[in-house]
């Protein structure tokens, strides 16, 4: 079994400021988790959001199964994240502030086999904010150009 499975956020550094990182279980269908192990997961789009007291993930993609038959999953479904209370709390509080989310950072298979959503406390970045990313990327990138 390939357990180095890791679908990352892409954009989610270059869009937010992430200040702080959870890991959250995920509830999945079989259909799901073979679709992840085969990594058909996009994680682009998504993001947190509670209802209740409950955490759940909204706008995961993951892909239907190709061996799945009519028990086939819906590939935007919400799915619930599994917290301890008090990170629930913590969470919670922390959304409540003006212009912090959670948004998904990357979808990994651990050692036993089961599903896990790294999560972070993001705060969206200004256009400015943006370019300067841009900047010290081509700035590091010239530097380990000349390097070599």
């Amino acid at each position: 079994m390939n357990t180095t499975i890791s679908i990352r956020n892409k954009k989610a550094s270059f869009e937010y400021f992430l200040t702080e990182d959870f890991i959250a279980g995920i509830i999945l269908t079989g259909t799901e988790i073979k679709s992840v192990r085969e990594g058909k997961a996009n994680l682009t789009d998504a993001y947190c959001q509670f209802i209740g007291s409950e955490l759940f993930v909204k706008n995961l993609h993951i892909s239907e199964y190709k061996y799945g038959t009519y028990a086939n999953h819906e590939p935007k479904r919400d799915r619930k994240l599994l917290l301890s209370k008090r990170e629930l709390r913590k969470l919670q509080t922390k959304t409540d502030e003006k212009g912090l989310t959670i948004i998904p950072t990357l979808l990994f298979i651990n050692e036993k086999g089961l599903a896990k959503l790294k999560i972070a406390i993001a705060k969206g970045k200004k256009n400015y904010d943006k370019r300067e990313t841009l900047k010290t990327k081509d700035t590091q990138r010239e530097i380990d150009r000349h390097r070599d």
